[in-house]
């Protein structure tokens, strides 16, 4: 029997003057939805069934950027991607574009196990989704007032917008300073905290399995797709490991970072976390991102090139961690 682990996360780059409420909310919400992922493994719930619903969980909840509370598109729109991955046969589905369904990430899982496909998006996914009578709310559910003013914000200062979860008047008072001259191909970024949601899971028969989950970018522009939702770049599982990614989706994808961590576990041999270090370090660039991984026999690990990373993990023989910083 293999021993059970579980890691999640709630974004990598978080600004170090985030309001110590919202610390405490965030961690409060990551410790319930790692909470559920561990009764569910305790009682010897498969790790894909693990990840699907701690990832719902964090959707559902409006403190991340996934689900309720996503960010919002240049036209005040939220489009949602998700997917999801069983390292045992490598089996994933995917989703982009999606704006009605209230859960995305069950929506990619349903792509994998009732569809011939990998991937739908926008009004295939969506048409997918009612085709198999999953719940769908409109796309107002989604918007909070909070993201609303956020977009007027990125509007104005014609930036992208991260850390949309401080403050209006604190990140009007950061872009003024420009971020230190920040940039995303070509564009300003106004402060950065991506909050894409994850989790990585083996279970207790050493089976591994992977989701993310995002709202993408504040004031992207309609039609992009991040690396939540593409296979070996945000999210991937095999029998060596299962890694869910978040950051900047632009640099995640060019690394295909997720895939890359269990590559060099295959061929370079390293253990987890080594693999974990080594990615982060030499695969990105000059990007900005951070992961979860767990390993197929019950080691957890993250890393994260940025200032913190929402994230929690807990193992079988009893250890658990909530934490933001180093």
């Amino acid at each position: 029997m293999a021993r059970w682990a579980i890691a999640i996360h709630g974004g990598a780059g978080v600004d170090p003057n985030l309001p110590v409420h919202r610390q405490e909310e965030a961690e409060r919400v990551l410790a319930r939805c790692l909470q559920v992922g561990v009764d569910m493994l305790r009682s010897g719930a498969a790790a894909l069934d693990v990840v699907e619903a701690v990832v719902r969980e964090l959707e559902t909840d409006p403190c991340f950027n996934s689900g309720r509370g996503s960010a919002l598109t240049r036209a005040g729109t939220v489009e949602m991607e998700a997917s999801i991955m069983d390292g045992h046969g490598r089996r994933c589905g995917a989703v982009s574009g999606v704006s009605t369904v209230r859960n995305p990430v069950s929506l990619a899982r349903r792509v994998m196990d009732k569809s011939p496909h990998s991937y739908l998006a926008f009004d295939g996914a969506e048409d997918f989704a009612r085709e198999q009578g999953m719940e769908t709310v409109e796309n107002s559910y989604f918007i909070t007032e909070e993201n609303v003013g956020m977009l007027k914000l990125a509007k104005e200062s014609n930036s992208i917008l991260f850390d949309y979860r401080i403050p209006l008047a604190e990140a009007a008072a950061s872009e003024s300073h420009n971020n230190g001259g920040m940039v995303m191909n070509g564009l300003p970024i106004s402060i950065y905290a991506p909050e894409t949601v994850g989790c990585a899971v083996v279970d207790s028969s050493g089976h591994t399995a992977a989701a993310t989950s995002t709202g993408g970018l504040m004031n992207k522009m309609t039609g992009r797709i991040g690396d939540s939702p593409l296979i070996g770049a945000g999210t991937y599982a095999c029998g060596h490991c299962a890694v869910s990614c978040t950051g900047e989706g632009e640099a995640i994808i060019r690394s295909t970072l997720a895939r890359d961590v269990a590559a060099v576990m295959e061929y370079k041999g390293l253990p987890l976390q080594e693999a974990v270090d080594f990615c982060v370090k030499e695969r990105l660039d000059e990007g900005f991102a951070g992961l979860i991984a767990v390993s197929g026999t019950g080691e957890v690990a993250y890393g994260f090139n940025c200032t913190g990373m929402f994230r929690g993990c807990a193992t079988e023989d009893g250890s658990m961690e909530v934490g933001i910083w180093e």
